[in-house]
């Protein structure tokens, strides 16, 4: 098979199954974003460090999960909110274990593993504020109506740079992603705000229309720095591609990149304007 349908078959086997487990069940919902987290950080830390502080690495992503899993237990079970501070106990573990490091010739590499929390581990945590509603019963409808919008954006970037990108227009940001066109960011854009308003007309994007607009205007750019945000650091590590485990996409980090950023700034409009 070509590469075109490899992508495609393996992008909507992923979807279907993403779809299931944000919709179907609390606990589907929990584990997607676990193996999605446990996934994402392990390969950016073996593309930032390779084999070093193993133990370390180990400790942090532990503490993404114990983040995500008290997140996920105070709005389904309304759990003390101060529960939360326990997630902390695997981080000054690591701090402490750094201090018992015997090879230090690359100890600068071991603030990645704080990054990696920062970028990935608390962003997906986050979600959980997202997926449930004030009651603690799950309702991802919004979450998939904010991937929809992310997947509007990219299949319009993709085929509008595609199409016209490489012929017409300035590069985005050549130094870092040279392949990505102005022409292919205002697909991207467009199509993200197309995606909006279908979502209202369904019913499935509750709040007022200019709202879901400004809110897919917003989630656009942010996956685009998303997106730019990872490319950067693969091509500072002269990575082509975060892992493989997605035949013909790369790894779960080349396919979220944009999340991180998006989602959270999603959240943060709903909030900001009363709506979440």
């Amino acid at each position: 098979m070509n590469n075109v349908t490899v992508r495609t078959l393996s992008g909507g086997g992923f979807i279907v199954v993403m779809l299931a487990c944000l919709l179907l069940n609390k606990f589907l919902f929990a584990g997607l974003i676990v193996f999605i987290m446990i996934g994402m950080m392990n390969e950016f830390y073996r593309m930032t460090m390779g084999d070093l502080y193993k133990f370390s690495r180990i400790l942090a992503i532990s503490a993404g999960v114990i983040l995500f899993a008290l997140l996920f237990f105070t709005v389904s079970y309304h759990i003390p909110i101060r529960f939360i501070s326990f997630a902390l106990a695997p981080i000054f573990v690591v701090m402490i274990n750094s201090l018992y490091v015997k090879d230090k010739k690359e100890f600068g590499k071991f603030s990645n593993i704080y990054t990696g929390l920062l970028y990935i581990a608390f962003p997906l945590a986050l979600s959980n504020l997202i997926a449930f509603d004030r009651d603690g019963v799950l309702n991802g409808t919004l979450l998939v109506c904010f991937f929809i919008i992310i997947w509007c954006s990219d299949i319009g970037a993709f085929v509008f740079g595609i199409t016209l990108g490489q012929k017409f227009g300035k590069k985005l940001c050549p130094s870092i992603s040279p392949k990505k066109s102005w022409v292919g960011f205002w697909g991207g854009f467009i199509s993200a705000i197309g995606a909006s308003i279908a979502l209202y007309f369904t019913g499935l994007l509750v709040f007022p229309l200019i709202h879901c607009i400004i809110l897919a205007m917003l989630m656009d750019v942010a996956g685009v720095y998303g997106d730019l945000f990872e490319s950067q650091w693969k091509r500072y590590y002269n990575v082509k591609d975060s892992g493989n485990i997605i035949p013909g996409h790369g790894g779960l980090l080349d396919r979220f990149d944009s999340t991180l950023m998006a989602v959270p700034i999603g959240a943060i409009y709903l909030v900001m304007m009363n709506l979440l």
